[in-house]
């Protein structure tokens, strides 16, 4: 009987370790975010709206190829509202403008960058 109670408790010890948790909430709340950036930048740079998400932006950039930046990523934080997260991702851009090169839609994307950089500024952030 012992030896079952010492099998049964070592495997309850293994499965805690085994990696198995309860993940946090990734549900996005459109009421709490703040949406007075975005209407700021599009108003700043229009051309925004042409983007189809081909990621070609993202494919060519340096800075992506040191850090981890993607600047689809950067567009769909900006659409959601996600300021804070939108703030620590930006910061890692090297405005070398090989993303506005190959933008098959012509988005400005280094005014667009510059322009979140202002909004975010003015916002108190």
């Amino acid at each position: 009987m012992q030896i079952a109670t010492c099998n049964l408790q070592l495997t309850i010890y293994n499965l805690k370790d085994f990696g198995y948790k309860i993940s946090a909430d990734k549900q996005i709340d459109f009421d709490t975010n703040d949406n007075v950036v975005i209407t700021k930048v599009l108003r700043m740079e229009p051309s925004l709206q042409l983007c189809i998400g081909c990621g070609s932006c993202t494919a060519t950039c340096s800075a992506g190829q040191y850090v981890n930046f993607n600047i689809r990523k950067l567009h769909t934080l900006l659409r959601r509202g996600e300021i804070k997260s939108l703030k620590a991702e930006i910061r890692k851009c090297m405005f070398c403008g090989k993303c506005q090169l190959v933008c098959p839609r012509g988005v400005n994307l280094r005014n667009l960058i510059l322009s979140i950089h202002d909004s975010l500024e003015n916002h108190g952030l």
